[in-house]
């Protein structure tokens, strides 16, 4: 578990260049998919995060080949991570090897509610300072979770999405 909260100021783009505002980066798609399957269990398929995953890269005209970096849910748990990990498979097909993916929560902690806005905010850094947080005490890999999750370094890479 782990304490923390970000603040997130969410406006137009045309309001915010009109006001000249530092504008730290756009949010060009979301989106938020369940499946009812468990309460806080995951399939292991991965099925319903590719869904939003895919709904996200569509309404922002994005291939996926154009994608930087994954910021993992990334709990530590067997269920999470496999599930996690099909499912960039699934959304990124063969990019998914090519593409960083790590979770802050090896360094925060879990702050449950917060840690949407904390891991929004570590992204915006991220690409702020061209850096991908590293996933700090990672040290034994699952077979099944067979990505670049960089462990315990941060590396400097170009990002945009």
């Amino acid at each position: 578990m782990g304490e923390g909260a970000a603040v997130l100021v969410l406006e137009d783009h045309e309001h915010a260049r009109a006001r000249g505002a530092d504008i730290l980066c756009e949010i060009s798609g979301y989106a938020t998919y369940g499946n009812a399957y468990h309460m806080t269990g995951l399939t292991s398929e991965g099925l319903e995060m590719a869904r939003a995953i895919d709904s996200t890269l569509d309404q922002a005209r994005l291939d996926p080949t154009r994608i930087d970096y994954v910021n993992a849910h990334g709990s530590g748990t067997r269920q999470n991570d496999r599930h996690e990990t099909a499912a960039v498979k699934r959304s990124l097909g063969a990019h998914a090897y090519e593409t960083p993916m790590s979770s802050i929560k090896s360094m925060v902690g879990h702050s449950l509610g917060a840690i949407g806005a904390i891991e929004v905010a570590a992204c915006v850094l991220a690409l702020r300072h061209q850096v991908v947080p590293p996933t700090a005490n990672y040290e034994t890999p699952d077979p099944e979770c067979d990505l670049d999750y960089v462990p315990r370094t941060a590396r400097p890479r170009k990002l945009e999405h």
